[in-house]
């Protein structure tokens, strides 16, 4: 195809189908699957874009193919942002091989198969729980006015796991999940609902932490999350071209303590993989922090063009909306400490472990994440068990107070939500170790 008006158009078409199963308390709420076929196509015109969604894409042809460019560029008319794009290099990954199709199974045998997680889950105690599995299967066509053109296919599976225990009007939960894009991942699984269900019980016999500043060791999914949250948001491209990013002006700056090594990487084969991202731009692993010093940014052609300082290749998209800069598989990177190394170095204090959420203001540089439970730590050792604890801070505060990192890491899968999309990653981390960490807590 070709077209003269647009400065660059792109044309980027999803053919799929998502599934879901949800059980509640052993009863199967809902379970489907949905077939899609949509596009978003962009062109750019004298200053800044037009979008449009197609609906039955397969369908369009050509001529109405050019027909939608010609209304993307209609719109861009109507438009002020003075845009550049960067010059970037595009090819495409191979995609990881799956062990089982999730598509050859039965919607019925993925039900059983759920159901018998949740079983192992109803331990005496229990009083709640709660199963979901997901899966999107999809097709992936890119091209665009420069001539890149590209197409994959990529199957996303997982299940969730919550177990609510209960006890004299008190009520504690614990989670377990796995998502993946190499096949199948809920067979054999009954212990990860057993895990979940005891967690919980265990809980009830917590103690509410007590807050305050202290040593504090965050495992690997804690770790992960503040890699992703704290410091992945802050890096992205578009949040520093809007000025809402507290390192928009430190690259090249010291802003952690210099064991302190973090990184996306859209190639690893975990849930945020992209065999190449959402603008036809080659992936590529990404240093954000280098021995303390903030050294890339995350972007998209705009906002490398804008602001530089970085690597594109982070442009992705949910089905049917527009590409927006985002992280794939962030992680702090392992160190050469053990955890026995780092509970002698805390000595007294806290160690954190699994999320239950937080909040995060990139722009001011505050965050505040609760820990789904803990553990005192007292003369080096693990002792008696914590809950209701949570971490907060000021970013560039807290990156300088990690003093040591094991070399543990693990990876944790999820969604991430921006700009009213939510697209699958993952973010990890090994044991670390924070100097006066601001610790959060119940009634003591």
């Amino acid at each position: 195809m070709g077209f003269a008006e647009p400065r660059y158009y792109d044309i980027r078409a999803l053919e799929g189908s998502g599934t879901h199963i949800d059980i509640d308390n052993g009863v199967i709420e809902s379970a489907g699957t949905a077939f899609s076929d949509t596009a978003v196509i962009r062109a750019l015109g004298e200053k800044g874009w037009g979008t449009v969604v197609v609906d039955n894409f397969s369908a369009l042809g050509d001529a109405g193919i050019r027909r939608k460019v010609d209304e993307a560029l209609t719109l861009a008319r109507a438009t002020g942002e003075d845009v550049a794009l960067a010059d970037v290099t595009s090819s495409i990954l191979p995609v990881p091989g799956v062990a089982e199709d999730p598509r050859n199974v039965s919607l019925e045998e993925k039900t059983e198969i759920l159901l018998g997680i949740e079983r192992a889950a109803a331990l005496t105690g229990i009083v709640n729980t709660r199963t979901r599995y997901v899966e999107t299967a999809a097709t992936v066509r890119f091209e665009n006015s420069e001539g890149a053109s590209y197409a994959y296919e990529i199957v996303r599976s997982g299940y969730s796991i919550l177990a609510v225990a209960g006890r004299d009007g008190q009520m504690q939960m614990g989670r377990e999940s796995e998502h993946g894009i190499t096949g199948l991942n809920i067979r054999h699984k009954e212990a990860k609902g057993r895990e979940a269900a005891e967690r919980a019980l265990s809980l009830l016999d917590a103690r509410p932490a007590k807050g305050g500043k202290m040593t504090a060791i965050l495992d690997p999914e804690l770790g992960g999350v503040f890699a992703h949250e704290a410091i992945g948001h802050a890096s992205e491209g578009d949040l520093v071209k809007e000025g809402a990013s507290v390192v928009k002006d430190k690259r090249g700056v010291a802003i952690a303590s210099p064991v302190v090594n973090v990184t996306d990487d859209p190639t690893m084969p975990e849930f945020g993989f992209m065999p190449v991202d959402d603008e036809g731009t080659a992936v590529q692993r990404t240093p954000i922090i280098r021995n303390g010093v903030l050294e890339n940014f995350l972007h998209d052609r705009q906002t490398l063009a804008a602001v530089g300082g970085g690597i594109a290749g982070h442009a992705r998209a949910q089905g049917g909306s527009p590409p927006v800069v985002r992280m794939s598989n962030t992680f702090i990177e392992n160190g050469d400490a053990t955890l026995e190394e780092l509970l002698e170095a805390c000595g007294d204090g806290i160690l954190l472990k699994g999320s239950r959420g937080g909040q995060v203001d990139p722009g001011r540089g505050v965050f505040q994440f609760n820990a789904e439970y803990g553990y005192l730590v007292e003369g080096g050792e693990m002792t008696a068990m914590v809950r209701d604890v949570s971490l907060s801070g000021d970013i560039l505060t807290t990156l300088h107070t990690i003093t040591m990192v094991a070399g543990d890491r693990t990876m944790s899968q999820g969604y991430c939500g921006k700009a009213g999309q939510s697209v699958p990653v993952s973010d990890g981390s090994p044991h670390i170790l924070l100097e006066d960490a601001v610790i959060g807590g119940g009634q003591a």
